[in-house]
């Protein structure tokens, strides 16, 4: 019997304890608080309410930021600063690329963090990011009297720049989780108050940001001003979050084998971890499916239904709906498992926006049918995020070492590829059916936004249900038994040293 089963098949009996030898200092590492409980998974800490809602007040902070990227600035370039929606495509195409190789730097920087005080690993770095964020936010939503390639360059920069901050923002935000708990039913609903912060800032950014916009007569000045009041709610966010979580997992830092790691061991932390790539593959297919959903809305809005005004509604709609649907996460995946849970979603997002294409056009139908799509993708949205800090602590295990930043990071890289997808399929989607700026549109146009609408997310969704389905195999019962070998200082292979 190896010495991981023995750990399990004990853990049974007892609240676990440090490996034999282990230092104090293994136990309150980072300012960890040691007041554990058990959970059936090993020791763990149980964690209050105020500390599940300020985690989830960073993704609400994010999105303040983050969601303009994808749902306006697409808009903005091409309508008010009237760069080719071809081009535009290409800027976000290849800024999300650049910033998906970043990813992986960030990470392995903020892996490399020593010296590690009360505050923490991830929190300081990403209050201090956040506000460097927040100020590239609003630069992206500036665009000084250029030429046209003097406009194409700024873009390029602004974004790029933006994109790396943001790198060094949402990746300690993320890994933050991973050493907050390791008990599953509070991952579960740190996902949940995760994905409810992000559809919050989701809902008030794409009911109010338009509307801000349309108050000066000046659409250049109404981007910006609106950029700036969204991002101020982006730091504050991001500042509730720092204030009211702290990283309570003991984590063993700086052990034998991390002070040894090589690049080779940063690839194998990745690409040895099955969980880990099944949720990157899953994840190019939901991201672009949302992201698009959300750049096309304005479009779609606008044109297809002829009324620009529709879109705070619509989002209002769907987006408020949404949150009440992330809320029964926890009770779905305490009777039907994190797995079963988030493919049911999928499935039906899938079936909603197929047929949202392939009825004709209603507003009425319209708004149903993508207000159920929504809902269904934000309940395995959410999911994902538990699903991450298990796999992180599936690489500790597998691997002996832990790397929160750079196994988050190559998580990030398929969300960066994805957001280029979406932006691809955006942009040259309008390109290739001929959209004229600020005028009225052919019926191939309207078509082609009508697809990018709806028969893309309908085909990504189904896509990313039959990978879940067939490919991710760390069941919640498998996952607790690698939780109670790692409270116990054990990994696969042995005892962690």
């Amino acid at each position: 019997m190896s010495t991981s089963t023995k750990a399990v098949q004990m853990d049974t009996m007892s609240v676990a304890t440090p490996a034999v030898g282990a230092d104090v200092t293994d136990v309150m590492t980072n300012g960890v608080n040691a007041d554990m409980t058990a959970n059936g998974t090993g020791a763990t800490p149980k964690l209050k309410w105020s500390e599940k809602i300020g985690y989830g007040f960073g993704d609400f902070g994010n999105g303040f930021m983050f969601d303009l990227g994808q749902a306006y600035l697409t808009k903005f370039w091409i309508d008010v600063c009237m760069i080719p929606a071809g081009v535009v495509g290409g800027i976000f195409a290849f800024t999300k690329i650049f910033d998906a190789f970043m990813d992986p730097i960030a990470g392995a920087s903020i892996d490399r963090r020593k010296n590690i005080g009360s505050r923490g690993k991830f929190r300081p770095v990403m209050l201090i990011s956040s506000i460097i964020l927040a100020i590239l936010t609003v630069v992206t939503f500036m665009m000084p009297d250029l030429d046209m390639g003097g406009k194409i360059l700024f873009a390029y920069g602004a974004y790029m720049a933006w994109g790396l901050v943001y790198s060094f923002t949402n990746i300690p935000y993320a890994s933050l989780a991973s050493v907050m708990t390791r008990d599953v039913e509070d991952r579960s609903q740190l996902a949940t108050t995760r994905q409810a912060g992000s559809i919050g800032a989701q809902l008030i950014t794409g009911v109010a940001f338009i509307p801000i916009v349309l108050m000066f007569d000046s659409p250049q000045h109404g981007y910006l001003i609106a950029a700036i009041v969204m991002s101020i709610i982006g730091v504050l966010g991001f500042a509730i979050c720092y204030r009211t979580t702290k990283e309570h997992v003991p984590v063993k830092r700086n052990t034998k084998a991390e002070s040894k790691v090589s690049f080779k061991d940063y690839v194998k932390v990745v690409f040895t971890n099955k969980p880990l790539l099944c949720l990157i593959l899953m994840t190019l297919f939901t991201i672009s499916a949302m992201n698009t959903n959300n750049a096309m809305m304005v479009f779609f809005c606008q044109y297809n239904l002829g009324n620009i005004a529709l879109q705070p509604v619509v989002n209002g709609i769907m987006m408020g709906c949404s949150v009440v649907g992330i809320l029964m996460i926890p009770k779905l995946v305490a009777k039907f498992g994190k797995k079963r849970t988030a493919i049911g979603g999928l499935v039906i997002g899938c079936a909603a926006n197929m047929l949202n294409f392939f009825i004709p056009t209603n507003v009425y139908s319209f708004i149903l049918l993508v207000t159920i799509g929504y809902v269904a993708l934000a309940i395995p949205n959410g999911i994902t995020w538990a699903l991450v800090s298990d796999v992180i602590d599936y690489s500790e295990w597998h691997n002996g070492i832990r790397k929160e930043g750079t196994t988050y990071a190559a998580f990030n890289f398929s969300r960066k590829i994805a957001q280029a997808m979406a932006a691809l399929v955006s942009a040259l989607i309008l390109s290739l059916t001929g959209y004229v700026a600020n005028a009225i549109q052919s019926e191939m146009t309207l078509t082609g936004i009508k697809a990018a609408m709806t028969l893309y997310p309908g085909v990504a969704l189904g896509l990313a249900a039959l990978i879940l389905w067939k490919l991710y195999d760390l069941s919640d019962e498998r996952y607790k038994q690698i939780v109670a070998d790692l409270s116990n200082g054990l990994w696969e292979k042995g005892k962690i040293e």
